[in-house]
């Protein structure tokens, strides 16, 4: 004869959604922090994995988008460079532009690509698009020694000002999270997010000051420019690294603004649809 042996109730754990749809459980995420590097480490591996060039593509990418930059835009359109060589010039963009298209992308894939891990176990799910902007710093590490290499090859120092370059590195994650969050957690219902994903970078690469300087854009539309994040940062890293220009505030404010209602708004939308997840994934 068999036996049921009863569980007491304070025995058993459940499991339910966020009540509040910003609340952030920052006690789950820390508890979890070791799947957080194992996700992340999993990323850039899986990445280059049986590449021949292997983390040579971090460094080919925005050097060869440089050189398409260089003779197309500074060569045959005579785009302005703000007095330094174009080549640099271009560069110094695309290194936050690169990460930033390539964290928010991953991100939007992230929850589709892990069905698996999220259909058969519990963690803070919140863990996966994190992961997933995070993976590219090692990319953007790489290609920030090409660049110190550049600089020296021009004869150009750093300004004084480079000891906020980490500040606009944390915008650039912290707006590629913003929009990966609102693509994850679209993109596990509606799977045509992954399709829209790549146009998405495509257009808003030309709406960025990458490949021609922020003074081009005339004064009357310099405040609808201002509401793209990537304006701020992009002119965040050449003013900080090259000094040619005077940072425009306003714009970085109102960037720096977007991104927090972009970010906000995203949690609130990611926690809200959380609990399902799981079912229709």
């Amino acid at each position: 004869m068999s036996t049921v042996t009863l569980v007491p109730p304070n025995e058993i754990t459940v499991i339910e959604p966020r009540k509040h749809g910003l609340a952030i459980d920052f006690r789950a995420l820390w508890q979890y922090r070791e799947l957080l590097y194992f996700l992340v480490w999993r990323d850039v591996k899986v990445r280059y994995k049986q590449t021949v060039l292997g983390v040579g593509w971090a460094i080919l990418q925005p050097l060869l988008t440089m050189v398409v930059f260089s003779a197309v835009f500074g060569g045959f359109a005579k785009i302005p460079s703000d007095g330094v060589p174009y080549p640099i010039f271009a560069y110094v963009a695309l290194l936050p532009w690169n990460y930033f298209a390539g964290a928010f992308s991953r991100s939007g894939q992230s929850l589709v690509n892990s069905a698996n891990l999220i259909t058969k176990v519990y963690f803070p799910r919140l863990i996966i698009p994190i992961s997933a902007a995070l993976a590219g710093l090692v990319d953007f590490a790489v290609a920030f020694v090409i660049l110190l290499g550049m600089m020296l090859f021009y004869g150009i120092r750093p300004t004084p000002a480079l000891w906020t370059l980490p500040l606009f590195i944390l915008l650039a994650l912290i707006t590629a999270l913003a929009v990966g969050l609102w693509l994850a957690a679209l993109n596990v219902k509606y799977r045509d997010v992954g399709y829209i994903i790549p146009f998405l970078a495509q257009l808003w690469l030309y709406a960025s000051p990458v490949a021609y300087p922020t003074s081009l854009v005339p004064e009357r539309w310099r405040l609808l420019f201002s509401l793209n994040p990537m304006a701020g940062v992009i002119d965040g890293f050449r003013w900080a690294l090259l000094g040619t220009a005077t940072l425009d505030w306003r714009v970085l404010a109102i960037s720096c603004l977007i991104v927090v209602v972009i970010l906000f708004s995203g949690l609130a939308y990611f926690n809200r649809t959380e609990e399902v997840f799981a079912d229709v994934i």
